[in-house]
């Protein structure tokens, strides 16, 4: 019976260490950057774009601003200046951006937020412009921005929560191998006692 249970600790711990590999790699590496990230240069780069509205799209967005006043949720995307807008940006606008932009009588604000970047976009009906601006800051800020999830969306987020319970089920597996081993490692208790003292003590001595 207890070879049984062993065996099935030991299969849930090399399963759980398989899954969250890359993910535990990437978030200690991350989160050593994220430690000294004011040392760590990053050039950022901004790309600009300016231009003129062609007219038939400057028409669609007239008629979206105006459908815009006179209903409380934002009205679907013309795909013609869709079309438009990403042939001259690359920015495939989505319906929750939309949801999120500031709209005036004349002009329409989406912000667009990335992993290491940022982004944002003014179509102005008065002037007939669009006014685009992207910026990267690098890779190391692409990955930092990953471990903090911040503007990964959706899926990144349920990837973060997968592998913190991987995580979870990998540690508390060890800890059991440990417990079921310890007459073979006399050395176990003092050094997981060490590592769970050492940043208890960091806590309190910052807390003085």
């Amino acid at each position: 019976m207890n070879t049984v249970s062993l065996g099935s600790v030991r299969q849930w711990h090399w399963v759980s260490s398989a899954i969250c590999l890359a993910g535990l790699l990437l978030f200690a590496i991350t989160g050593f950057t994220l430690n000294h990230a004011a040392s760590i240069e990053s050039a950022a780069t901004t790309v600009t774009v300016e231009l003129e509205i062609p007219a038939p799209q400057l028409e669609a967005l007239e008629q979206l601003l105006a459908q815009h006043a006179t209903t409380p949720t934002p009205p679907d995307w013309p795909p013609a200046l869709a079309n438009w807008v990403q042939q001259q940006t690359s920015e495939r606008i989505q319906r929750q951006q939309l949801e999120a932009a500031q709209w005036s009588a004349s002009e329409l604000y989406i912000s667009l937020p990335r992993p290491g970047g940022d982004a944002w976009l003014v179509l102005d009906a008065d002037m007939g412009e669009l006014l685009y601006e992207r910026t990267h800051r690098g890779a190391v800020a692409y990955l930092n921005d990953l471990h903090k999830g911040r503007n990964t969306g959706a899926a990144w987020s349920l990837f973060i929560d997968f592998i913190a319970l991987a995580c979870v089920v990998f540690a508390i597996t060890g800890l059991w191998l440990l417990i079921r081993q310890q007459r073979q490692r006399p050395t176990t208790w003092a050094i997981t006692t060490l590592g769970l003292l050492i940043p208890l003590l960091i806590v309190l001595l910052h807390r003085l």
